[in-house]
C-alpha cells in the first residue's frame, strides 16, 4: 500500500461516533488520508453535540452528514482501503461487500447518542468518545502503512480498535 488513503468508518445511525471519526481524520491525516462516513440505517441528522465536540477541538464540520452505506457499496463508487465498525451494532451486521477488499477492524466506541442524563452527562459521553477515536486515529496515522504487508497491518488496526 502506497500514497493516499480511502478510509470509512461505519455506524448504524451515522450520527456522532463515525462522523466524528470521518471529521478527525480528514483534520489530521491531510494528504495522507481521506475519511468517509456512512450507516447501515442513517438517522438522517447529526447529533449537534458532536459538532460541537468538533467545532472546540478545531476540526471542520463542513460537509458532514449522515448518509448510507449503500453509496459507498453501489457500482463506481469510492475505492476504499480501510473500513472501520465504530459501534456494536455495525459490527454484528451484515455488511456490504466492499470492492477492493480493504483492510477492515472493529472500533468499537461506546454510543455517546444513547446517553440518557443531564445535558452535562451527554456532553461529557461526546467528549469520552471523541477522545476515544482521536486516540485511535492518531495510531493508525502512527503505523508505517505504506511498509506494511497486507496481514501485518490488518493485525495492527485491530489492535488499535482493543486499545
Amino acid at each position: 500500500m502506497s500514497g493516499s488513503y480511502n478510509v470509512l468508518f461505519l455506524c448504524t445511525g451515522n450520527s456522532a461516533r463515525s462522523i466524528m471519526a470521518e471529521a478527525v481524520l480528514n483534520h489530521l491525516g491531510q494528504g495522507r488520508f481521506h475519511a468517509y462516513s456512512a450507516g447501515s440505517h442513517p438517522s438522517g441528522r447529526v447529533r449537534p453535540e458532536a459538532l460541537v465536540e468538533l467545532d472546540s477541538s478545531g476540526i471542520s464540520t463542513v460537509g458532514l452528514r449522515s448518509k448510507s452505506w449503500d453509496e459507498f457499496a453501489a457500482p463506481g463508487a469510492q475505492h476504499m482501503d480501510f473500513v472501520f465498525t465504530v459501534c456494536d451494532n455495525a459490527a454484528n451486521e451484515v455488511c456490504p461487500v466492499w470492492p477492493g477488499h480493504p483492510a477492515t477492524a472493529h472500533w468499537g466506541v461506546a454510543d455517546p447518542a444513547a446517553m440518557q442524563g443531564s445535558a452535562d452527562e451527554i456532553a461529557r459521553a461526546f467528549h469520552d468518545a471523541f477522545v476515544v477515536l482521536e486516540r485511535r486515529i492518531s495510531l493508525l496515522l502512527a503505523l508505517p502503512v505504506a511498509s506494511l504487508e497486507k496481514l501485518a497491518l490488518q493485525q495492527e488496526i485491530e489492535k488499535i480498535g482493543r486499545s
